[in-house]
């Protein structure tokens, strides 16, 4: 089959507190063939989502209102281990790449980021 898209297959978990973040990966992974796109605004949210429905892919906002997302990292990996959480943030220190990596992030990628860098992300977990 490989005129169908691996992309289309894939559920994806948008975790970020800001609005247009959020739409702006919605409409990216749509333009790329992804079908079952989740979002959620805070981390206590994504947690509740994701124990509902395991997302494949989630893209987690390091700095969100009620938790920090690495804490919310170690909670996704209490349900499912072999999550790819790819951290998102506009403050790309060491210690933040760092931390997340040590944390069990699969990626990191910095705000503001374009549809090609996502799409690379996605390519990744194919």
């Amino acid at each position: 089959m490989q005129n169908s898209s691996a992309e289309e297959g894939q559920s994806v978990l948008i975790v970020d507190d800001v609005s247009t973040v959020r739409s702006f990966l919605r409409q990216t992974l749509s333009h790329l063939g992804v079908r079952n796109v989740r979002e959620a605004a805070s981390g206590g949210e994504c947690v509740r989502l994701f124990k509902q429905e395991q997302a494949d892919i989630v893209f987690l906002d390091i700095e969100l209102p009620d938790f920090d997302g690495n804490e919310v990292l170690r909670q996704l990996h209490e349900v499912n281990p072999r999550v790819n959480v790819v951290m998102i943030s506009a403050h790309s220190t060491v210690d933040n790449v760092k931390e997340s990596i040590e944390n069990g992030a699969k990626g990191f990628i910095v705000k503001p980021f374009s549809p090609k860098k996502i799409a690379a992300v996605l390519k990744k977990f194919e």
